[in-house]
């Protein structure tokens, strides 16, 4: 589909760029810029980024130490310079639809060109700058003189292929001794496990993402197991769950057992397993013995209220229990 009569093309638009932005560009298209994600836009593979990580990387340390740079005080000042470099063409806002039946895992997200194009911290953008030139052009030419070299290797002089070999022969001792250099590490690793209470590694930060210098500080170091999360517990508090346990089991952990109830006066517990015997006797002796004993009467296994009924133990509150 054609596009509109006055639209600019993406390239004049980079190159009308004030230098000030276009070496915000750079800056966000280099080693220091946001985190790059893989998408297709227009059936063509793209690098895009979320605004708010490149606003996180205008604010960072690398950016203040990047000359011919706008000065930014806070992440405000920095989504306004990012809505001043959009309208440039460098980086334009896309859209991430979902699509109905979710794609593998690992496979590119599908863009679409946002019809808005102003900067957001919470949208998506995709590149349409490669970055600067210059690089791309040197890296180009170092390929074509390695490889145009090496084809000529056989008519070097004498000299100049005794000192390759040389230089093989120290990369791969390099190798070797980064090789062996691992294994000693792991076996005085093995050593330590067995002779001492804590383990010992010899250059801990030799597979760490550091600095060649920073591989082998410091010289050793204890092997800190990992500390594991604990989890929380859902629900109340030890203590009041032992108190609840402890008022549906009876005082001291006794479970008291069930009683005889005869003529309105009540028995001691019963060790034995017996169910409940009802109350013998006319309705006017069960009041009197009611009423005599007053609104309760508390004896251990068993309590009577005013109105006669019997309560089990096991169903009294703990209020009542500590009474």
């Amino acid at each position: 589909m054609a596009g509109p009569s006055d639209a600019t093309p993406v390239v004049e638009a980079q190159k009308r760029a004030p230098v000030e932005l276009k070496a915000v560009a750079d800056f966000l298209r280099g080693k220091n810029g946001p985190k790059i994600r893989r998408g297709v836009l227009n059936g063509k593979r793209v690098d895009y980024f979320k605004g708010k990580t490149a606003i996180r990387v205008l604010t960072g340390p690398a950016y203040l130490k990047t000359k011919k740079v706008p000065e930014i005080a806070d992440e405000k000042a920095a989504e306004e310079l990012l809505g001043k470099v959009l309208p440039n063409a460098f980086f334009l806002r896309v859209d991430r639809p979902t699509p109905s039946p979710a794609p593998p895992a690992g496979t590119p997200k599908t863009l679409l060109l946002s019809p808005q194009q102003h900067f957001t911290a919470d949208a998506y953008y995709a590149w349409f700058y490669d970055g600067s030139p210059l690089t791309t052009y040197l890296g180009a030419a170092a390929m074509v003189i390695v490889i145009f070299a090496g084809v000529l290797f056989p008519l070097w002089p004498a000299t100049l292929r005794l000192g390759v070999w040389y230089l093989s022969i120290l990369a791969l001792g390099a190798i070797g001794a980064l090789i062996a250099l691992a294994i000693v590490r792991l076996i005085f690793w093995c050593i330590t496990v067995v002779a001492t209470k804590r383990a010992i590694w010899m250059f801990p930060n030799l597979f760490e993402d550091v600095g060649f210098i920073d591989s082998f500080i410091p010289v050793w170091a204890y092997d800190e197991p990992k500390k594991k999360k604990k989890r929380a517990i859902p629900g109340g508090s030890s203590s009041s769950g032992g108190k609840k346990r402890s008022a549906a089991g009876g005082v001291n952990g006794i479970t008291p057992g069930p009683m005889h109830i005869a003529g309105g006066d009540l028995m001691g517990a019963q060790p034995a397993q017996a169910e409940m015997k009802p109350i013998v006797g006319d309705a006017a002796g069960a009041g009197s013995a009611a009423g005599g004993a007053g609104a309760k009467a508390k004896v251990s296994g068993v309590q009577m209220n005013g109105g006669g009924e019997v309560r089990h133990r096991q169903q009294a509150t703990v209020e009542e229990i500590e009474e």
